[in-house]
C-alpha cells in the first residue's frame, strides 16, 4: 500500500471515529449503532498501521492487492450493516402492526362505552 493510501485511509478511519464520537454526543446517533461504527474505524486502522493484519487478510481473501483488500472489506461492513438494518426495520414493522391492531381495539372499546 503507498504512503498516499495509507494517509488516505488513516485519515478516512480517524475522521469516521470522531464523526461517530461527535454523533452521539449529541445524541444524533444511538450506542447501540454506534458500536458497529467504531469497530469498523478501528479495523481500518489497524489494517493501515499493522501490515502483518494486512497481509493475513490478504492471503485469505487471496487478494493481489491492500487496497482491494480494504475495499472488500468496507463491501463486506457494508453488507452486515444492511443486514442488520434490514432486521430492525422487520422487528419495528412487527411493533408498528401490533400497536396499530392494540389501537384500534382499544378505540372500539371506548365507542362501545359512549
Amino acid at each position: 500500500m503507498s504512503s498516499h493510501q495509507k494517509i488516505v485511509a488513516l485519515v478516512f478511519s480517524v475522521g469516521l471515529l470522531v464523526l461517530i464520537i461527535e454523533l452521539v454526543r449529541r445524541k444524533k446517533l444511538r450506542e447501540e449503532y454506534s458500536f458497529l461504527w467504531i469497530l469498523t474505524s478501528i479495523f481500518i486502522f489497524l489494517l493501515v498501521i499493522w501490515g502483518k493484519l494486512l497481509k493475513l487478510v490478504m492471503n485469505l481473501l487471496s487478494a493481489k492487492a491492500p487496497a482491494s483488500t480494504v475495499f472488500f472489506c468496507g463491501i463486506f461492513f457494508i453488507v452486515l450493516i444492511s443486514l442488520h438494518f434490514s432486521v430492525k426495520i422487520s422487528h419495528l414493522t412487527n411493533q408498528v402492526k401490533d400497536l396499530t391492531q392494540k389501537l384500534a381495539l382499544l378505540e372500539k372499546l371506548l365507542e362501545e362505552k359512549k
